[in-house]
């Protein structure tokens, strides 16, 4: 069984087919799942999709035909040609793709490095496809060790002090173009969600006033109390009156088109500054003079140059997803034996139990000895195997551990291609709520 991850994020991927290739709902992920592990060489899958990446984790038997089946799906979900898909993404396998999750958990691949939702998104892109069927134990101790690296990451480097995300650079590069003026401003949020609510909480820190926009009222009303009285609750269907109305804007719907187009325009004279926070798009094409617009990739840009001084955090904190990773697989080597050391010791008490009957039957021992016999016999056997379990327990973590099991298993003619390990070891680190 192999690992490997298919990745079209802010690194490798320009945005238009990171918008193109978004999943807009959870019925499009559920059916490519399905369509994914259908094929016999794809054991589960999970799909993370946000606003920065799209990124496919699967568990294989075959990673050349896992690779082109994920593309060929990609590209007739996303009408983007094979090959153009093939060059934008990059594709990591088995220890790569081990090292990719981890430190994608650990927030080292966001483009604000240390910001606090990717954990979260990721651990919800699990529960889906667990709760669809298409995801189960082998992805689940992959997941569940990323998340227990993470709050390694967190715990031994300073890379989270701060905790940031798009929408709080977002609010950061408004303050600088307004400066102090900025206070008593009103800012519109289009969008109740994490990066609404994020933008919203900065945006009041700055001591900004707040109209929060929402496609359900009652939700957004809620939001807005929670947030306080200085923030305001109203309908997108009121959208193009607020955009002749206030300057500063934000934007993170989940909407699978523009939901601001040039047409709402009336008043091009007013001096915009807007923030497109959502993938795909919430704003369409629209030139304006006075309007200073800014997507994902351009705040991509800011961050980096804001934020500079968390390299070196995060040299450290990529040291950790290096030993993590060690561990993880000297961990899954140490547990593979395990099926077959209790293979072995099943055998041998098989053994017994012909060879006492045989010898039962023949007469050469009496029947009434029988318990004794059998109590005797396992005790040597048990004796006999302990210092060889033992050694195979310690050299199964070596480099060429998986060698010597396969070996083993070969002599004792031991098939563990269909063993679920998990039932011989209870301290791994589960998922929340997942366990198998």
């Amino acid at each position: 069984m192999y690992y490997q991850i298919l990745s079209f994020n802010h690194n490798n991927c320009e945005q238009s087919l990171r918008e193109q290739m978004a999943f807009s709902d959870e019925q499009e992920k559920s059916t490519f799942l399905n369509e994914l592990v259908e094929f016999k060489f794809i054991y589960e899958a999970f799909v993370v999709s946000t606003c920065n990446r799209v990124e496919i984790v699967v568990a294989t038997s075959d990673n050349f035909s896992s690779y082109h089946t994920i593309l060929g799906l990609l590209s007739k979900k996303s009408g983007i040609d094979f090959y153009k898909l093939k060059s934008s993404g990059r594709k990591y396998d088995d220890e790569e793709a081990i090292i990719h999750i981890f430190s994608v958990v650990a927030s080292l691949d966001s483009i604000v490095i240390g910001e606090s939702q990717i954990t979260g998104q990721v651990r919800e892109a699990f529960k889906f496809s667990h709760e669809n069927g298409t995801a189960g134990s082998r992805l689940n101790r992959v997941l569940s060790h990323a998340v227990k690296c993470a709050a390694e990451v967190r715990n031994e480097t300073s890379i989270s002090s701060r905790p940031l995300s798009i929408a709080s650079v977002a609010v950061a590069q408004a303050h600088k173009i307004y400066g102090d003026n900025i206070a008593g401003m009103r800012g519109i949020v289009i969008g109740a969600g994490e990066m609404g609510i994020i933008a919203a909480k900065h945006l009041l820190r700055l001591g900004c006033d707040v109209l929060l926009l929402g496609r359900n009222l009652e939700k957004t009303e809620r939001v807005a109390e929670e947030l306080g009285e200085n923030v305001k609750a109203g309908s997108i269907e009121n959208l193009p009156k607020y955009l002749n109305r206030y300057r500063l804007l934000f934007s993170a719907t989940s909407s699978k088109e523009p939901i601001i187009e040039p047409w709402m325009i009336e008043n091009a004279q007013l001096e915009r500054v807007w923030f497109d926070m959502a993938i795909p798009r919430d704003i369409g094409d629209i030139r304006l003079e006075n309007l200073k617009l800014f997507r994902i990739d351009d705040l991509k840009g800011i961050s980096n140059k804001n934020h500079a001084l968390k390299q070196e955090q995060a040299i450290k904190a990529k040291e950790i997803v290096l030993k993590c990773k060690d561990e993880y697989y000297s961990w899954l080597k140490a547990l593979s034996i395990e099926p077959v050391i209790r293979d072995i010791r099943l055998q041998a008490h098989d053994a017994i139990e012909r060879e006492l009957k045989r010898a039962i039957k023949k007469r050469f021992v009496p029947k009434e000895f029988e318990a004794n016999m059998k109590k005797m016999a396992e005790q040597m056997f048990n004796r006999f195997l302990h210092d060889a379990t033992q050694n195979l327990r310690q050299s199964s973590a070596q480099t060429n551990g998986a060698n010597k099991v396969s070996a083993i298993s070969e002599i004792f003619n031991i098939d563990t291609h269909d063993i679920n390990v998990r039932q011989y070891k209870h301290n791994e680190h589960h998922v929340k709520g997942y366990e198998e």
